[in-house]
């Protein structure tokens, strides 16, 4: 795991921070993928940050493996800078994990940010690994709403008109997912990567278990029923 900056800045130097690390991004298709890791963090204090990572295998959608971290969080919520209130906690998360997952997707933007450093782009560049945001809802781009079938999708645009993700139809009849690619990955394979870990559910399997976990909180000895 690299380490790239202090966490100790202000709104200003995070920004700041977030177009240096931008040119660091790189862009290529996801390929040889065994395992993947989906990311959820949450807050049950205001002052304390709850991140669970959970480790599922590709083909079977099983969990091999899951870790929780809880840490105080120092940095405000300020949108479009979520990865300095939450990436502290998730790192130490990462610290505990035995298994070594191919990529990770997060609950978060990924380039589709307006400096193109959401949370997934952030920590890809920290573990140097393939990462992938599966956004709940829309935060930076143009789109146009995708058809209603399962599957489809239609791209999201910058203010340059440079395409930063896809707004995806993982289920028919349920609002889209945003989704766009960290580091080390592409706008093409994330979405056929979301779609193959989407089995009846709007979210696919990795983000949609470690959010259970995270509000729900099972004891590491409990069986984990979904």
């Amino acid at each position: 795991m690299r380490q790239l900056h202090s966490w100790d800045l202000t709104p200003q130097q995070a920004k700041e921070q977030q177009l240096k690390l931008c040119g660091l991004l790189k862009q290529m298709p996801i390929t040889n993928v065994n395992l993947i890791a989906g990311v959820d963090l949450s807050f049950p204090e205001p002052d304390q940050g709850y991140a669970v990572i959970v480790v599922v295998d590709a083909k079977t959608m099983r969990v091999v493996e899951y870790v929780t971290e809880s840490s105080p969080v120092q940095f405000p919520y300020i949108p479009g800078l979520l990865a300095f209130r939450e990436g502290p906690a998730f790192l130490k998360a990462w610290e505990k994990l035995r298994s070594k997952p191919d990529v990770v997707m997060f609950d978060g933007q990924g380039i589709a940010h307006p400096r193109h450093m959401g949370i997934a782009a952030h920590m890809g560049l920290f573990l140097e690994l393939s990462t992938i945001g599966v956004a709940k809802s829309h935060l930076y781009g143009s789109y146009k709403e995708p058809s209603d079938q399962k599957g489809s999708y239609e791209y999201l645009y910058d203010e340059d008109g440079e395409i930063i993700g896809a707004v995806l139809r993982t289920k028919s009849g349920s609002k889209p997912v945003f989704v766009s690619p960290g580091h080390m990955s592409d706008i093409n394979s994330s979405i056929d990567l979301v779609m193959k870990c989407c089995t009846s559910y709007r979210l696919p399997e990795p983000t949609r278990i470690a959010h259970l976990i995270s509000q729900k909180q099972f004891p590491k000895g409990d069986k984990l029923s979904f």
